[in-house]
């Protein structure tokens, strides 16, 4: 099937079993998704206790099932009632995982983009959309987000293999029918960074989501914001004696003062992490600084 412009449209099913996707590189590593997880915590663990057996669905979790394990480990911490589905594309990834399972509140199964016909209330699907063209984000996004219960939320993104860069987005539910999935109400993206190996914040560039990763270049937003943030943390130079996390603090309220809509806390700015609607409104979002 073809667009418009004569391309191909991007393949998402695979499997007799008409589960969506592409296999994972299946790269995975303890703790690598511990920033997301942080933030998955600080802002949606009161939502999710607020029902009675909240699903979350940790998507494309690799060769190992250790993250998903870790994050039901931190969500049960404040949501006992929370049940996690780690799915994979992968048949023998699946049974590999069968032994850290915990049923019914830790469970596997094979599953992509469809998500093995489950309602989450969330879904974490970190590094799963890097392989793929920037053609397919948007019908990932759309089958995942109408999948969704009401209320439910989408968290995708990228990290490095320790995890100490990461980028997501935060995407709200939505029908199939519903508006494109690259706009929004309530969207957000969020850059998070150990501040100690970090120089400079734009070198979260490469660790951008799939969607933004090749639209780091002068006019876009995510050229802006990044172009913004090194501009703060140079303003904010006067406070590296304190420490990193001094600094990074200094430099997003810089980024807000310059009109920029971050949102959080300074707890949370200091952990390293900015929070942004995505996209920026244009009506509130400075140009690229000088």
């Amino acid at each position: 099937m073809t667009t418009a412009s004569g391309r191909r449209r991007p393949r998402l099913a695979a499997g007799r079993a008409r589960a969506l996707g592409l296999p994972t590189r299946g790269t995975t590593a303890p703790n690598r998704l511990r920033r997301v997880d942080r933030w998955i915590i600080a802002t949606q663990a009161a939502r999710l206790r607020l029902l009675d057996e909240p699903l979350v669905i940790d998507l494309g979790y690799g060769s190992s099932p250790v993250t998903t394990v870790e994050l039901y480990e931190r969500l049960r911490a404040v949501c006992p009632q929370v049940r996690v589905l780690g799915l994979e594309l992968d048949p023998e990834r699946v049974a590999a995982a069968q032994p850290a399972a915990r049923p019914p509140w830790l469970t596997f199964a094979r599953g992509g983009f469809e998500l093995a016909g489950q309602r989450p209330d969330l879904i974490r699907a970190m590094n799963v959309l890097r392989q793929y063209t920037e053609d397919a984000v948007e019908p990932a996004w759309r089958a995942m987000r109408g999948r969704l219960a009401p209320g439910g939320l989408l968290i995708e993104g990228t990290c490095d293999e320790i995890g100490r860069r990461s980028t997501w987005f935060a995407l709200p539910a939505t029908s199939p029918a519903g508006p494109a999935a690259q706009a929004g109400p309530g969207v957000t993206l969020t850059l998070s960074a150990h501040l100690a190996s970090l120089s400079r914040p734009s070198e979260l560039a490469e660790r951008l989501p799939k969607a933004l990763i090749a639209r780091n270049v002068p006019g876009e937003d995510s050229h802006a914001l990044l172009a913004a943030l090194d501009d703060a943390w140079d303003r904010a130079s006067p406070h590296a004696p304190f420490g990193p996390r001094a600094r990074f603090e200094a430099a997003v309220a810089h980024l807000r003062a310059a009109g920029w809509p971050v949102q959080g806390t300074r707890r949370r700015w200091r952990l390293g992490e900015l929070t942004i609607p995505w996209p920026p409104s244009r009506d509130q979002r400075p140009g690229d600084p000088a």
